[in-house]
């Protein structure tokens, strides 16, 4: 009975709060530092890999700006969101309009008519419709007419006693400037925000994305180099990742316990990721459940939860490469460092050692390039470059023929 009263409670989905928030604790406590400066000099950019728990922990961050009586505001950033300056300009005011609507901003009386005249008071409100009224009828760029609107803005609400507005975007790499087109709705923002934060106004830019985020920023803007306080999310370190695994399953309630030598798998097997803490301690719950419901010995299929985390998480970015840059790829995964970086030097040198074909430097850098296009790669310093995905090396491994390297 106890069994069926406590469900699984890992949860391995994009974006699911955990059952136990291991670690960031340092992150947190930045975050706070952040939110009482008394001019925004620091804005944020929390990035990393996809899988270390960036928008789980941006949704941790939004009641502590409350409770420190900040205004929340934001949403995820689609491609489309991007495509102009003026979009861009509609995004925020949208996404101010949600807690603005009610903030009254001016009242009047109107007389009634009839017989028995009576007054009525009749309030405007800081709505979408006004926000764009001031917009439109603002001269100048689109730059000009965004600012008009935050400075307004804040006259606002500054009387209702918030202490300022985050703007908060996940999926943030996705905002770029379209040279082509003319179009710089990365560059308006960063110049918008620039120039309020001058004015003490207190709007903070919260940029949640992929490591490529800040060194677009910067490709943008070079002062958002100095505009910018970035946040790393790496793997959680053993003790926290032992207590991410550990804690969810410690009430009295929870029918499955796990020995230390399950334990270390996870360990060994998730690298200190917290979505795969969360998938393999799911699939082990589950297991262990089914097993001891037909009597068997609780053993752990670590090919086979393997296989299925391939099949669910790495198979569709796999499937992106063409089957040179699989070859590559396969180089990649032999350098030493690959888990955390490596440059075309040692790729260029690594490939010699393999059957096929080996790549010049050139043919590296290029092919590289390509990867990065496809979200495979990303370059995260002068001549230096990473996965994407974290333990893509491991998986590529896992898909390599045996005769491929020597």
């Amino acid at each position: 009975m106890a069994g069926k009263q406590f469900t699984n409670p890992f949860r391995p989905g994009a974006g699911h709060m955990p059952p136990y928030l291991a670690g960031r604790t340092e992150e947190t406590q930045e975050f706070l530092r952040l939110l009482r400066q008394d001019v925004i000099m620091e804005n944020l950019v929390l990035t990393g890999l996809r899988g270390t728990g960036k928008t789980v922990l941006l949704e941790i961050f939004k009641p502590l700006a409350i409770k420190e009586a900040w205004l929340w505001v934001g949403t995820d950033l689609s491609e489309s969101h991007s495509l102009s300056e003026e979009r861009i300009a509609v995004r925020l005011m949208t996404d101010l309009a949600v807690v603005t609507a009610a903030t009254v901003v001016h009242v009047r009386e109107i007389a009634g008519m009839g017989f028995r005249p009576s007054r009525k008071e009749v309030k405007t409100t800081l709505t979408f419709n006004l926000m764009l009224e001031v917009f439109k009828r603002t001269p100048g760029l689109v730059s000009d007419k965004l600012k008009q609107v935050l400075e307004f803005v804040w006259r606002c609400l500054k009387r209702q006693g918030a202490r300022g507005i985050i703007f908060a975007y996940d999926e943030a790499q996705n905002l770029s400037d379209h040279a082509a087109d003319k179009e710089y709705p990365l560059s308006l923002l960063l110049d918008v925000f620039q120039s309020i934060q001058r004015k003490g106004i207190p709007f903070m830019l919260v940029l949640v994305g992929l490591p490529t985020l800040f060194p677009r920023l910067v490709e943008a803007r070079t002062f958002a180099e100095r505009m910018f306080r970035v946040v790393f999310l790496d793997h959680l370190n053993e003790p926290d990742s032992r207590d991410a695994i550990q804690k969810p399953i410690q009430d009295s309630r929870c029918p499955v316990r796990l020995d230390e030598k399950a334990l270390q798998m996870i360990l060994t097997e998730s690298g200190g990721y917290p979505f795969f803490i969360q998938f393999f301690c799911r699939e082990i719950y589950d297991l262990f459940l089914q097993k001891r419901g037909n009597g068997e010995k609780s053993t752990i299929p670590v090919p086979e939860i393997t296989r299925k985390l391939d099949s669910d998480f790495f198979s569709g970015r796999w499937a992106r490469a063409t089957d040179r840059q699989r070859q590559l790829l396969r180089v990649v995964a032999q350098v030493k460092t690959s888990e955390r970086e490596f440059s075309v030097q040692q790729v260029t040198k690594m490939s010699k050692n393999v059957p096929h074909k080996p790549f010049s430097a050139s043919h590296v850098s290029q092919m590289l390039a390509t990867l990065c296009d496809a979200g495979l790669i990303y370059r995260n310093r002068h001549g230096r470059y990473s996965f994407a995905v974290p333990l893509l090396g491991r998986f590529i491994m896992r898909q390599a023929p045996d005769d491929d390297f020597s």
